[in-house]
């Protein structure tokens, strides 16, 4: 049978329908409800002439109608288009143009952007309106599109699985969340989806599972819950939350991040397992606890056995405190990126905690390639730097972009890789150290700086909320490092001090030459860092600058 990610779902149903599959809020559906709200959903997109292969986006923040929306696409063999809730019109604009976006699920909260821009797209047909999960009572005007409230387009509309048959060549798309310029649609093949971002090889293991092992994990007794706590218009989330539905697990979901709430949903619902990304979530969440603590009327938090982090930095400093507090947790780092699913995770002890960046063992098809395009053997290349890739289960390209899919999937001895451009750090026992991207490398004098580590020295500083660390011009060395600054409340920070500070941790040519003080450090909704956005600060404001 084809290995296709709605199927793949609808064999957790037939295992165990009554299985609690996705809460949010004071909401929860079964497996079988889910399934009945997908198929009548599914059903209403085909009578609106949804094709498959078409492409239907998804504008919602984190609900249990998002979860509907995004199956019902799949059951349909659409392709799912997952839309930044933050994004403002013009890139609204340019995402439905370069997506050749054929209808829209959106939350009722965003029908002005939708009707500013619904005009400017002839493809653009079909609109579904979800209720918002924040204000349900929201009446946002969505007539001047035509718009079908989500209510409306399910009534009638037939709850049976009589869908045609799928293929593992269906195609999966996920926008990158363009941090580093406008977002790409990275398109999979669905079982290569399912292999590198849905379990379909055991993250721990390596194993290769067959197409119901999944769905037999369903049927046993006291499944997990988990709760990712990224927006599922993140790759990230959007795999998390499909891995666990095909294992019959319980998926615990909020609209807003917030660290108070969080920890009230994780001591009400016993959560096991949660996904964040990294000190943007770490830090406000071991400081709430924290915080708690010192009430005399702490968060519990005792369901949990394991915390995963990925995407972003999660420092040494904010790692030992969550160790400190939660001894008996598994703590991992997991890398990996849109272009390649999982390459590697790192299992964290206390007292082992790497001050470089993630220290990780490589996952099944990844490897370290050199600047001639050559696979390292890591067996004898401790200390080497290349470039991180994957074989075997890669995507196809780049969506209507066949420059930058040539620049990103490599052919090397006859065999297809991904190489986003991560770089790493050759380590003993066949285990790398991430660097970071190499698009944001700093070169000042001929030396190259990774923003990630000098980032993770710079929060080490008790001053320092959060930073990002970005090259800036700079006539003597080509490039400087620079730093953008967010401080903790009631504390000041100068640059001298800070490059006094580092200098126990962090060679002189990478300490920052200039740094700024910002409110906020620019992140996306996800926490990923917004490395253009920290550029365009420094060299418009007023900065302090030194020389080494």
């Amino acid at each position: 049978m084809p290995l296709n990610i709605a199927d793949l779902v609808e064999h957790a149903v037939d295992a165990a329908p009554e299985n609690l599959a996705v809460k949010v809020g004071e909401r929860t559906l079964t497996f079988a409800e889910l399934e009945v709200d997908a198929n009548r959903l599914a059903h209403y997109l085909q009578a609106r002439g949804v094709q498959p292969g078409q492409h239907v986006g998804i504008y919602a923040k984190n609900s249990i109608e998002h979860v509907v929306a995004l199956l019902a696409v799949l059951k349909v063999r659409a392709v799912s288009i997952n839309v930044n809730y933050r994004y403002v019109e013009g890139e609204l604009d340019y995402l439905f143009d370069n997506s050749d976006m054929v209808a829209l699920i959106h939350e009722r909260t965003y029908a002005p952007l939708v009707a500013a821009c619904y005009p400017k797209h002839d493809k653009l047909d079909a609109v579904v309106v979800m209720p918002d999960v924040i204000d349900p009572d929201d009446q946002s005007d969505v007539s001047s599109y035509g718009g079908v409230l989500w209510d409306d387009a399910l009534a009638g509309q037939s709850a049976e699985r009589d869908f045609g048959p799928r293929s593992a060549d269906d195609v999966h798309i996920i926008y990158t969340g363009g941090t580093t310029g406008f977002p790409k649609g990275v398109m999979w093949r669905h079982e290569d989806f399912w292999r590198t971002l849905g379990g379909g090889i055991d993250f721990y293991t390596g194993n290769v599972l067959t197409e119901f092992d999944q769905a037999e994990q369903a049927k046993q007794p006291g499944r997990m819950v988990t709760f990712p706590l990224s927006p599922l218009m993140h790759g990230g989330a959007q795999a998390g939350l499909l891995m666990h539905l095909f294992a019959g697990h319980l998926t615990i979901m909020e609209p807003k991040f917030d660290p108070a709430r969080t920890w009230q949903v994780i001591d009400r619902e016993k959560v096991q397992l949660i996904f964040m990304t990294g000190d943007a979530m770490a830090r406000p969440l071991i400081e709430e606890f924290e915080r708690q603590a010192a009430t005399g009327s702490p968060y519990d938090g005792s369901s949990l056995f394991a915390v995963s982090s990925s995407a972003a930095i999660f420092s040494p400093p904010v790692k030992e405190r969550w160790m400190a507090a939660f001894p008996n947790v598994v703590f991992s780092d997991g890398i990996g990126a849109s272009e390649t699913g999982f390459q590697g995770m790192g299992m964290q002890e206390k007292g082992k905690i790497s001050s470089d960046g993630p220290l990780v063992a490589l996952g099944p098809n990844s490897v370290v390639i050199d600047d001639d395009n050559r696979i390292l053997d890591l067996a004898t290349s401790v200390g080497k730097v290349g470039r991180l890739g994957r074989g075997g289960s890669v995507p196809i390209g780049y969506y209507k972009d066949p420059a930058k899919s040539a620049a990103t999937f490599l052919e090397i001895d006859g065999e297809r890789y991904s190489v986003p451009g991560d770089n790493a750090r050759v380590e003993e026992g066949a285990k790398v150290t991430l660097l970071g991207r190499g698009s944001n490398c700093v070169n000042t004098g001929g030396e190259k700086v990774y923003p990630e580590e000098v980032e993770m020295a710079i929060k080490r500083h008790p001053a320092v909320y959060d930073v990002l660390v970005v090259g800036i011009p700079d006539e003597n060395y080509g490039q400087a490092v620079a730093a953008v600054v967010e401080l903790r409340e009631g504390e000041s920070l100068e640059l001298g001090d800070l490059r006094d500070f580092l200098r126990a941790h962090l060679s002189g040519y990478k300490l920052p030459r200039t740094m700024t003080i910002v409110d906020r450090v620019p992140r996306n909704a996800t926490g990923k860092a917004q490395y253009p956005r920290a550029k365009e600060m420094l060299l418009g404001a007023t900065v302090t600058g030194a020389n080494s």
